[in-house]
């Protein structure tokens, strides 16, 4: 078991926007005294205690400190990745049947029924709508500074090329992509940490039921957007797309609740929808909008939610997904079409369009399954080979570059090195092709012959969007196989080492890139082997391959099947980039995980997988249970509630209620559970009686009481409760779930685990054969059970 645990999260600070106590640093560390609901600790020995100590509820705001934060950082944070954090805390997918809800239920009519429905139809469009246009203003904006930056680099060039000086050129090009990045990093190191890489890992984690700080806020939004603009600007090795997705979702989370806690401002609509269950399935909505955006393929989108993210799912929520999609696509479509001005002419389906593959001049046959079997394998390879490194990284950046200056400095600094490569391989490169004819945006001529281009230039010296494209299209005999080696093995090296910065950016259309490359390359070779037969088009290997090394680092097969046949339009190669998907998927999990799933790892978030290890029958729901577990009685007295809520040792978040005679310490079967939100809001709202009129009736709360104070419900220590007040009673027979699910003690692991995540729960109460309490299932407790190398192995629970 490891024994220090102290690492940056993706939260960054965890801080709020007021700047609560507690919130103002990432690096928290030691053993936690247990998960929601009593999680036990594993680990015996005591933790190296290097910052602060805390725990994080429901609530985002921190009790107190535990410890004194020291005045100087360490230089370097021991980490090991058998861990599982207790600072993430689950979400409430499964609704609290109390009373309350049941009332209301049953007062809806067929005609509010309607209403609803209709409302949920309305969001959908509006998030596809919203989605569409940020889309289009990140598409736009990028187009316009990239274009500005390609043109004064350009024209440098081209005046010191016949003068000499290039020098210049290069010192200009680097020191312009390093100021834009600059930028970039410094509004993600310093406002919002979670805005930084594609979101997509954070989104998968949201939807999975784990409450990451800040994820779907509007800040956040606001600074992914900034900083993918950037960040592509700046002539990184990332692309726009993956960020979109992220977009997507905190739109969705925003416009599903009618409010915007960041700006203070309630809208007074949608309140119906304003908890964890609905906000879920709009987030998926979002989330399937920005794939969709992103490459014009609404179908991927739904199909990218349900196979990435979605922890529930069904038919109508299927279709509210696909319209969501479809909006989005057409939005983009419609404004960029009106932007290029061919308004009446819809072709801009998504931020990047692969191009339509004609199946006549660029036809498979069944001889070539073989060959692109064997690309998929080799790009599972370069698909492992790319994760392990990154991975080394990344723990590299989470030991020593944990502070946000040094962030930003290395963001600069790949920006620059990035500007040099580049700026290298195309001085160094004498790969000259005819100019006529060509689509190359900004044809670089350097020493080449009047009428022709530097070939190098089209790869580095662009988008790496059109890159892609031109990789796709360009006809045989546009790139020398030194050239397409040389850019293969550099931009790999490059788009491993710029993932995991400080900046908002994705991986998709590096990924993309690296593979069309060698796919290029290996269809050139095919050409030279076979004479030049005319099925072997480097054009189709550059798709296969760039399906090759996308699957082989990101592991999707079904979502990106159908988002690969959308882009291109064209059905007909459909089947080979199942084959290649499947086979780089299966070749690249051999040797290590898919590249989110790593990250998601490496952050110590209490993950749930479809599945339960395969080999945990062995162990019951008595073995992996937290306990004691804190109960309350049905009629409770409010200064033990509140001693409970206040206690620091602890930080649970569900509560069992017992029947109990306030008079005797005699306890009896359960009754229900009670959640930490609610009773807050039961205290604010002092919803309680003095113990000498318990016949009273206690204030009537409603639905709305408890949906106006979601998502951010105060602490413990805003609510004043009085000495006198302490000694009053309240009942919580109303506001309980009177129907939690609860499992026999005897239960085996996996059935414990079916039940926790197809229902999206966040408790189960373990009871006896008289219905007693005797533990409660959490979301680290199943989480901590992992299948190693070696077998079933036991992560240790550490405050990170």
């Amino acid at each position: 078991m490891a024994n220090v645990a102290k690492k940056v999260s993706w939260s960054g600070r965890d801080r709020d926007d007021d700047e609560r106590a507690g919130e103002t640093t990432p690096l928290l560390n030691g053993t936690g005294p247990g998960a929601a609901g009593g999680a036990r600790q594993l680990t015996p020995s005591s933790f190296l205690r290097i910052g602060q100590l805390s725990n994080v509820d429901l609530n985002e705001d921190i009790h107190e400190l535990q410890t004194e934060l020291p005045r100087q950082r360490p230089n370097e944070i021991p980490h090991n990745e058998k861990l599982l954090s207790l600072k993430y805390e689950s979400l409430d997918y499964d609704n609290s049947e109390n009373q309350l809800f049941l009332e209301e239920e049953r007062r809806i009519n067929h005609a509010a029924f309607r209403t609803v429905e209709i409302k949920r139809w309305v969001i959908c469009a509006m998030i596809g709508i919203l989605t569409g246009l940020v889309a289009c203003f990140i598409d736009i904006v990028v187009e316009n500074l990239a274009g500005l930056k390609y043109r004064v680099v350009k024209d440098n060039i081209d005046k010191f090329t016949a003068k000499g000086g290039l020098s210049f050129s290069l010192l200009l090009w680097a020191t312009l992509n390093a100021s834009v990045v600059m930028v970039g990093s410094l509004i993600v190191a310093f406002i919002e940490p979670v805005a930084a890489g594609s979101g997509i890992p954070q989104i998968k984690c949201y939807l999975n039921g784990v409450k990451i700080p800040h994820v779907v806020r509007l800040k956040t939004l606001v600074i992914k957007v900034c900083g993918v603009i950037l960040s592509v600007v700046g002539g990184l090795a990332v692309g726009k797309e993956g960020p979109m997705i992220h977009s997507g979702a905190v739109i969705a989370a925003g416009i599903s609740q009618g409010r915007s806690t960041s700006l203070k401002r309630d809208f007074k609509i949608f309140e119906y929808f304003r908890r964890d269950t609905e906000k879920r399935d709009f987030v998926s909505a979002g989330a399937a909008a920005g794939v969709s955006a992103a490459f014009g393929a609404p179908v991927g989108g739904v199909l990218f939610s349900l196979e990435e993210g979605a922890s529930f799912w069904n038919q109508f929520l299927t279709w509210r997904i696909f319209f969501a999609s479809m909006i989005s696509t057409f939005t983009l479509n419609s404004v960029l079409s009106v932007y290029h001005g061919n308004a009446w002419d819809l072709s801009n389906p998504g931020l990047i369009n692969f191009g339509r593959f004609d199946s006549e001049k660029m036809g498979y046959t069944i001889q070539e399954i073989p060959i692109f079997i064997f690309m998929g394998v080799v790009g599972g390879i370069l698909g492992a080979l790319f994760n392990a490194l990154n991975y080394w990284l990344t723990m590299f950046r989470i030991r020593y570059i944990h502070r946000p200056c040094l962030q930003v400095v290395e963001a600069m600094l790949v920006a620059a090195v990035t500007a040099t490569v580049g700026f290298v391989m195309i001085y160094c490169s004498r790969d000259c092709q005819p100019i006529q004819g060509s689509s190359v945006a900004y044809p670089l001529q350097l020493f080449c012959a009047d009428g022709e281009y530097n070939s190098m230039a089209t790869a580095f010296f662009n988008t790496p969007e059109k890159s892609v494209v031109n990789l796709f299209h360009d006809p045989p005999g546009s790139y020398n196989p030194m050239t397409l080696g040389m850019f293969t093995l550099m931009y790999f090296f490059l788009a491993c080492w710029t993932y995991g910065l400080t900046v908002s950016a994705g991986v998709f259309i590096p990924s993309l890139l690296i593979g069309a490359a060698w796919g290029r390359l290996f269809g050139i070779s095919l050409s030279y082997l076979t004479k030049g037969s005319i099925w072997a088009d480097p054009g189709k290997y550059a798709l296969m391959g760039a399906a090759a090394q996308l699957g082989g680092i990101v592991r999707m097969t079904l979502s990106l099947t159908v988002i690969m046949m959308e882009a291109t339009g064209n059905v007909t190669y459909g089947f080979p980039i199942m084959l290649v998907l499947m086979t780089a998927k299966i070749v690249g999990d051999y040797f290590v995980e898919g590249l989110y799933d790593m990250h998601i790892q490496l952050q110590s978030v209490p993950f749930l997988h479809w599945e339960a290890p395969v080999t945990s029958h062995s162990l019951t729901a008595r073995e992996v249970m937290s306990t004691p577990v804190t109960c309350l009685r049905r009629i409770e007295r409010v200064g033990t509630v509140v001693d409970i809520l206040s206690d620091t040792s602890s930080n649970h978040n569900g509560f069992p209620v017992v029947e109990s005679n306030p008079d005797t310490t005699q306890v009896a079967g359960l009754r229900g559970l009670i959640l930490r939100s609610q009773l807050i809001v039961l205290l604010k709202h002092k919803v309680f009686v003095e113990r000498a009129n318990l016949s009273l009736v206690q204030r009537r709360l409603k639905l709305k009481d408890f949906r106006d104070a979601y998502p951010r419900f105060p602490p413990i220590q805003s609510i004043h409760v009085s000495q006198d007040e302490r000694e009053c009673m309240i009942d919580l027979s109303e506001f309980m779930n009177p129907s939690p699910y609860t499992v026999p003690q005897e239960a085996s692991l996996p059935r414990v685990f079916k039940l926790f995540r197809a229902l999206g729960l966040r408790h189960l109460v373990v009871v006896d054969n008289r219905n007693e309490v005797v533990g409660m299932v959490t979301r680290k407790d199943l989480a901590r059970y992992r299948l190693g190398k070696e077998g079933l192995e036991e992560l240790s629970l550490a405050q990170t």
